[in-house]
């Protein structure tokens, strides 16, 4: 696999949340990646609950004096019983600045990590934001608009995927992930008003999502709910859409 960033428009529409329940579910080791501008680790006060201290993270590697590579080994956390790591993102909003210099060499050693067998998850938050990672998005092999189906999250996506359009981001390999289908337009619908193709979707289930987000009591069922079954037919569409693209680009470079 690769380097897959998750970002958003505007509002609330479950960044946070979709890529943590990927990287709780994903086929191959993982690292999950804090890097939302606006400050604070979704992870640290949401799954764990606050029971779980911060002991480094964005604003330690960027301030490090060793080298990108061994710095993001110190500042990296693994999840008991997983495969997952994670990195955490800034306390406050206020350290964002700190980072700039910090995204390109990182998105430099992100893609370093596959050749290691582990992937990687960029929480990106939203766009636009003072600080924004953008040569994360710009260096991810698949960046996804994340977005719910009413009419005012697309219409606030519109304007961001026609800059992707334009040129405006150079982004390898752009999408839209989908929260909520049909409440109340569908995917496709999604995919035409945005003009970029709809790689996954997941459904809106609050309950389940609290398990991500809040670290709640997993519902009956949960594993096989529809929130799970979901993120599981998202990974493997993301899967299949890096693989595509890649098979694509060897086959341009082929005498």
């Amino acid at each position: 696999m690769a380097v897959i960033a998750l970002t958003s428009a505007s509002g609330s529409p479950g960044v946070t949340t979709t890529a943590f329940g990927m990287a709780l579910l994903w086929p191959r080791p993982v690292l999950l990646l804090e890097a939302d501008p606006t400050g604070g680790s979704g992870l640290l006060a949401g799954y764990f609950r606050g029971t779980r201290e911060y002991v480094g993270g964005l604003i330690e590697l960027a301030l490090t004096s060793s080298s990108i590579h061994d710095g993001l080994a110190e500042v990296s956390e693994r999840i008991d019983g997983t495969t997952v790591s994670f990195v955490a993102g800034t306390r406050s909003h206020t350290q964002a600045a700190a980072l700039r210099d910090l995204w390109q060499p990182l998105s430099e050693e992100l893609a370093d990590l596959e050749s290691t067998g582990q992937d990687v998850i960029v929480d990106a938050g939203r766009l636009g934001l003072v600080g924004a990672p953008e040569p994360l998005l710009a260096n991810a092999d698949l960046t996804l608009i994340v977005t719910r189906t009413t009419l005012p999250a697309i219409s606030a996506a519109r304007s961001w995927a026609d800059s992707v359009q334009r040129g405006a981001f150079d982004w390898q390999q752009p999408g839209v992930l989908v929260v909520g289908e049909g409440q109340p337009y569908s995917s496709r619908e999604v995919a035409r008003a945005l003009n970029l193709p709809v790689v996954a979707t997941v459904p809106d289930d609050p309950e389940s999502a609290a398990v991500f987000s809040r670290g709640a009591q997993p519902p009956k069922r949960f594993q096989a709910g529809a929130l799970a079954r979901g993120l599981h037919a998202a990974i493997a569409s993301i899967h299949s859409t890096v693989s595509h693209r890649r098979g694509e680009l060897l086959e341009g470079v082929r005498p």
